[in-house]
């Protein structure tokens, strides 16, 4: 899927649908300075490893990337001499629940789960998300730029995702990235089954959760074949026939098979996610990404051959029966399938996990080595930027260091890969979001205010 702006192809034909997307983003960057980073050691997230490298920024954009950069820049540079020291692109997350499960963890902020039917893709997760959420501050002293924000998966059907920004604003639309397509947020197995199966008319096995689905994109072809066929008439035709009513659970499932939302599936079993592929190409939608997904190393090539990513965990398995198949080779086998062509992400689900995703990145590139397959880290990079940047749909503006993307960059002090490398700066469209150097840079959320005193009299 590549990166554009939601607008339903039928927007301008209905009285009650207006042109656009609604709740659109507002999020617009701020001016950014020159930027001259030199003599660093890049990791690009296209699989390039570049020592001693030149990078420039404008506009807060790449301008270019090479060796002995003449700058011939009039306005003013913030040059740093980074010899030693490594640069990528800034981090994404595609399986956050930060600010629909904010801290401080307490029961009247959990709003991540909407348990009241199987099928709930009415709902949007960004409209329960908490923008003074002191997560998004920690996870960007991580080196996190961008991550995306899913539903939970108490049901078959959960909503919406929205992918964000890592900026402090008051409202949800100044943190939306501007374009990036929504996801649907499905779920296999265990939970939908757990949640529902003690109440009448809803699955408690695992093949009434397939029914469940397949009920559910029925309804939705119906939906849009009438929508379709409602645009097709002609202007007079329209005048003696009233249009479909509008429904928002089935708004976002006819953009998912209109090929406008990514589907975003938690899956763990790999015949699961089989079924759940058969299930798509029934309807004629696509699967974006399955995510957990701990037994995906036995479908690998199946998953590479459906240009399906798995969105998966360096080494967390075993909390529950159908999460204990795990190898800890599963992301670098999802990588190495039909000869390198597969898709690998290295997600959190996890509000800790999100501040170290370049330390879970390292330990799937061990455990990938330790079993014989040649990852290099500048390949293993793309796990955390420009793979996940594809699975929301964004890959054309960040996920890499390529002239023209933003400026979305990470400074660290040595290898990220490294156990004991930190992130030191961190530009969002050629800002400078945090600072370890100056504390003062360190992005405090309302709530935070007069509870947290930052200590400004050393750095760390």
């Amino acid at each position: 899927m590549r990166y554009r702006n939601f607008i339903f192809t039928f927007a301008l034909s209905f009285s009650f649908i207006t042109i656009g997307a609604p709740f659109d983003s507002t999020y617009a960057p701020q001016n950014s300075p020159i930027i001259f980073l030199k003599n660093a050691n890049i990791y690009d997230g296209e699989g390039n490893e570049l020592l001693g490298y030149d990078l420039l920024v404008k506009n807060g954009q790449i301008q270019a990337i090479g060796k002995n950069l003449l700058l011939n820049e009039t306005g003013k540079v913030l040059s740093y001499d980074l010899t030693n020291q490594w640069v990528t692109p800034g981090i994404i997350d595609i399986h956050s629940h930060m600010g629909v499960y904010s801290a401080p963890g307490v029961k009247t902020s959990s709003d991540g789960n909407e348990s009241t039917s199987p099928v709930t893709a009415d709902v949007w997760a960004e409209h329960s998300v908490w923008t003074q959420d002191p997560q998004f501050s920690l996870a960007l002293q991580g080196g996190v730029t961008t991550f995306h924000v899913l539903p939970g998966s108490a049901n078959l059907i959960g909503g919406r995702g929205t992918t964000f920004k890592n900026i402090q604003s008051n409202t949800i639309q100044g943190m939306k990235f501007p374009k990036a397509p929504h996801s649907l947020k499905m779920a296999c197995g265990e939970n939908p089954k757990r949640v529902y199966g003690s109440r009448k008319r809803a699955p408690s096995t695992r093949m009434g959760n397939a029914a469940g689905y397949r009920k559910a994109w029925i309804d939705a072809a119906e939906y849009r074949d009438e929508l379709n066929s409602y645009v097709s008439k002609s202007a007079s035709a329209k005048e003696i026939v009233n249009p479909p009513t509008r429904d928002l659970e089935m708004d976002t499932l006819a953009g998912v098979l209109n090929g406008e939302i990514l589907v975003h599936n938690h899956c763990y079993r790999a015949e699961e996610m089989v079924v759940m592929i058969d299930i798509a190409n029934e309807f004629g939608y696509k699967i974006t990404a399955f995510h957990h997904a701990v037994e995906a190393y036995k479908i690998a090539d199946l998953l590479a051959d459906n240009n399906i990513c798995g969105a998966l965990w360096a080494d967390w398995w075993g909390f529950k029966h159908e999460a204990y198949d795990m190898v800890q080779e599963n992301i670098a086998i999802v990588d190495q399938a039909r000869g390198g062509k597969g898709c690998a992400i290295v997600h959190s689900d996890d509000a800790i996990g999100i501040q170290h995703l370049n330390q879970e990145a390292a330990k799937a590139l061990a455990a990938g080595n330790r079993a014989g397959f040649d990852i290099s880290k500048a390949r293993a990079m793309k796990w955390i930027t420009l793979n996940p940047a594809q699975a929301a749909g964004i890959e054309d503006v960040t996920g890499s260091l390529v002239k023209g993307k933003d400026a979305d960059i990470v400074i660290w002090n040595m290898d990220p890969f490294s156990v004991y490398a930190k992130a030191q700066k961190v530009f969002i469209d050629g800002n400078l979001m945090f600072d370890r150097d100056n504390l003062l840079t360190k992005p405090v959320s309302d709530f935070d205010l007069g509870i947290i005193q930052p200590n400004l009299s050393r750095t760390e």
